[in-house]
């Protein structure tokens, strides 16, 4: 494992950011150092990459979808203990454990899980003993760039191809900004550190995905969640264990767009949606009166339509059948399961 890393590292090291043709350096030994320091940072980056094990709640509502047992990845963002992941591994956690590449095991509590950019945070209950990375600037990123990948599971770390920088919506009510694509897939993917050649982190694994390249034409891929969003948001999720941002209506629709269409794949049981009657097959054709044909523009209205308790009109075709479905939606965190407080 170490040999491989050291490997990939130092392949990385020697590689142009982009696939610009790398310009000649006029001092060798110069050019030695800068790779042998290069390589340097990211073995210490990749050994701030732990392995998250996760154990569900006996009632957690995300088990059926998610499993009641998870594993993926975090990395130590900070030297005080705070590992960041991606949020769809902790939630609705009974325990956590991390462990560290040097195989050391601790217990860790859920700091924080934000719906709305994806991230999860925990903190260990001792120091891991390693040294935290370093955040990079996601903004940075552009398409060719050669960047690593790193797990505490599975692969390891490889290197992959920056294929695309767009919008992502997902199918379960969730729309970022300026998502990370890249290529060969990793099925190791959940929580996964995304890392530049500075050793710095700029993305955590969310998905494997078909279509990395460009929508509907398929590449499959990776898509990875921008450390940018978490920035502004971080001080706020350590303190509260959200951000405000993430503080919407929410229905409990999992959706996707076909030939045009928003069509329904499954209904949350006792969600909004499923109390009002809407069901796998149906078609979202309008909310509060707004045509909405893509995702982007079905969960902006959704979310404009004012705080979480909002009562809202979705235009619905079911089958040969057009009527209007009134729900009140609610605070995806009111929904999900919690551990009780001692």
């Amino acid at each position: 494992m170490i040999l491989r890393l050291l490997m990939l590292c130092g392949l990385l090291a020697a590689l142009p950011a982009t696939a610009a043709v790398a310009k000649p350096s006029d001092k060798p030994l110069e050019k030695a150092a800068k790779a042998e320091e290069t390589q340097h940072h990211l073995v210490e980056a990749a050994n701030a990459v732990v392995g998250v094990r996760m154990r569900a709640l006996a009632n957690a509502r995300s088990s059926e979808r998610l499993g009641a047992e998870r594993l993926g990845s975090g990395v130590l963002i900070a030297p005080s203990g705070l590992v960041l992941t991606i949020g769809y591994l902790i939630l609705e956690a009974d325990t956590v454990d991390v462990t560290t590449v040097h195989g050391r095991t601790l217990p860790a509590s859920v700091v924080a899980y934000d719906h709305a950019t994806g991230f999860g945070l925990l903190r260990p209950v001792a120091p891991l003993g390693v040294k935290a990375i370093s955040i990079g600037a996601s903004s940075r990123v552009e398409t060719l760039d050669r960047l690593m990948i790193a797990t505490a599971t599975g692969e390891g770390v490889s290197i992959a191809t920056v294929v695309s920088r767009r919008t992502f919506a997902g199918y379960w009510e969730y729309l970022i900004d300026g998502a990370i694509f890249t290529s060969p897939p990793r099925t190791d993917h959940s929580g996964a550190a995304l890392i530049n050649k500075e050793g710095e982190l700029v993305g955590i694994g969310s998905l494997l995905v078909l279509d990395a390249a460009t929508p509907g034409e398929r590449l499959p891929g990776n898509m990875f969640v921008p450390v940018d969003l978490l920035k502004p948001v971080v001080d706020e999720m350590i303190a509260t264990g959200r951000h405000k941002g993430g503080l919407r209506p929410w229905i409990g629709l999992n959706s996707l767009v076909d030939d045009g269409q928003i069509k329904v794949l499954h209904v949350t049981a006792d969600s909004p949606a499923e109390k009002a009657g809407l069901a796998s097959g149906d078609v979202i054709l309008a909310v509060s009166g707004q045509k909405v044909d893509k995702l982007e523009d079905f969960y902006r209205r959704l979310w404009s339509a004012g705080a979480p308790g909002v009562e809202l009109t979705l235009k619905v075709r079911k089958g040969d059948e057009v009527r209007d479905v009134k729900l009140r939606t609610m605070d995806r965190l009111d929904f999900i399961r919690k551990k009780p407080t001692i």
